[in-house]
């Protein structure tokens, strides 16, 4: 079984990729769908979260918007939330593997891989990036987004370039659909054909892995 890490900056397409994952009939692990879970109504988390901030938690759950005020910008605070979140994503994705760990290839997403320290403890990484300024006009057509946020948001993410530098495989989303759904396909068929040392090797001329003939 191989463990591929996905991940990219906030508006690389890195959602699609995983979409286009589980079409192709790839298990993902989706951390920010698991913290939404935990979070939520009824959520696991919710007393220690209310505990550690109260005020933050009612009947739907998380209030994000002031948990958001209570964390951002504050280092302690956002080291309390994690020290509570990560514990339980980790056990979530502990299972995750245990159900899946027949299947040739399971797919981690998890959008600060690089940034927690979550490449530890996966078999390959594949970044999903795109040209800076289709990065731009994606999020900030997103309701409620500003140029001060993404600089915000973005000032808590290794940069693209260094992630780019990082990973064993690149998917380009700043093309077409098409083309984009056509590299996670020839990824796919690498890996469980031939692993991750070949396929690695493969991607050093090319961000495109593709399996030999």
């Amino acid at each position: 079984m191989i463990l591929l890490g996905l991940t990219g900056s906030i508006g690389m397409g890195k959602t699609t990729v995983a979409t286009m994952f589980r079409r192709m009939g790839v298990p993902v692990f989706d951390a920010d769908a698991t913290v939404r879970s935990l979070q939520g109504p009824g959520g696991a988390l919710l007393p220690a979260i209310e505990a550690a901030f109260p005020g933050t938690t009612g009947p739907d759950g998380v209030d994000r918007a002031a948990l958001g005020a209570r964390v951002f910008g504050d280092r302690a605070a956002l080291r309390r939330l994690e020290a509570i979140v990560h514990p339980a994503v980790d056990r979530a994705r502990r299972g995750f593997v245990r159900r899946h760990r027949a299947r040739p290839l399971l797919v981690d997403d998890v959008p600060l891989l690089f940034e927690t320290g979550g490449d530890r403890r996966v078999d390959a990484v594949l970044v999903v990036s795109a040209p800076a300024w289709r990065q731009r006009r994606r999020v900030l057509a997103r309701p409620g987004m500003s140029a001060l946020r993404l600089r915000q948001v973005l000032a808590r993410q290794i940069p693209d370039p260094i992630k780019r530098r990082r990973a064993d495989f690149v998917v380009d989303s700043g093309a077409d659909l098409a083309t984009t759904r056509a590299a996670v396909r020839r990824l796919v068929a690498c890996l469980t054909a031939h692993g991750v040392r070949y396929c690695r090797t493969c991607a050093k001329s090319s961000s495109i892995p593709k399996p030999p003939a």
